[in-house]
């Protein structure tokens, strides 16, 4: 019924009215202020907020949401390759072995065991939207050093308000070039309550949980928590009466397994220094 341009720009034009009144509420009008770091956070908030919604929500008009779901599952080892680049900690040779475990679940799961099935149905240029949208999310999850000071809340909402700019900016030069269209009240209301879900749940209560999730957790094992996201969306396709192959449940298995342990070899570094 609705686009990916339109719908990323309506939901997060609803939801940054949401978060502009919280943080009112929460911390008072001076926290709506950017104290000279509107720069970085409108870099981060078009990467983060605006990159990855079109990218992603693109991608899914192309290719099938357990693909998505698994190439998202792939934000772990981005996030350690992230860290590795940015601030020079070099993975260890046991994290390099389950990043390479997880990418070969992704392609079994993608290619069904044949390189020939990545391209049909045009899923090969889905898969590689959704890939640059998990990357550009990545990138957003890296920014918390930026903004040292402020409380995950007031990061999330001024990095959103540029971010929600960007995504009615590039809904308007789609509508001017006729790529896409604005849809009919009729067809707004029809999914009035998946819009309020997407609002309230995915945009709100959602990003706002995993922004406090990385303050707390971490980048890396806050990433691994969306692990948990091939294995919902499987369950909720098979109870859709979707049949899977084995070897695309063996495929997200490796996925899950190959960053779970990961996240335990990690843990146990941690707690031995």
């Amino acid at each position: 019924m609705l686009d990916p341009f339109f719908l990323g720009s309506v939901r997060y034009a609803f939801g940054v009215l949401l978060f502009v009144a919280i943080l009112w509420i929460a911390e008072g009008r001076q926290a709506l202020r950017y104290g000279g770091r509107f720069l970085p956070a409108m870099v981060f908030g078009l990467v983060g907020f605006c990159g990855f919604n079109i990218l992603v929500w693109w991608g899914l008009a192309y290719t099938r949401p357990e693909h998505a779901s698994i190439i998202m599952a792939l934000q772990t080892p981005m996030t350690a390759v992230a860290v590795w680049l940015t601030r020079g900690l070099r993975p260890a040779p046991f994290t390099v072995g389950c990043m390479a475990a997880a990418i070969a679940g992704v392609l079994l799961v993608v290619t069904k065991g044949s390189l020939a099935q990545v391209f049909e149905g045009g899923s090969l240029v889905g898969d590689l939207l959704v890939f640059l949208g998990a990357v550009s999310w990545v990138t957003y999850t890296m920014a918390g050093h930026h903004f040292s000071g402020w409380s995950p809340l007031r990061m999330t909402v001024l990095t959103c308000i540029p971010g929600t700019i960007g995504l009615i900016a590039i809904n308007a030069f789609t509508i001017g070039m006729d790529y896409s269209a604005l849809p009919t009240l009729a067809q707004v209301w029809s999914v009035k309550w998946q819009l309020v879900y997407f609002v309230v749940f995915t945009v709100v209560l959602g990003v706002l949980g995993f922004n406090n999730g990385v303050k707390y957790l971490g980048a890396l094992n806050a990433m691994l928590m969306l692990n948990l996201i091939p294995i919902i969306v499987f369950s909720i396709e098979a109870w859709l009466g979707r049949s899977f192959a084995a070897i695309e449940i063996g495929g997200a298995a490796i996925v899950v397994g190959a960053l779970a342990a990961n996240n335990l070899y990690m843990r146990g570094i941690s707690r031995s220094s």
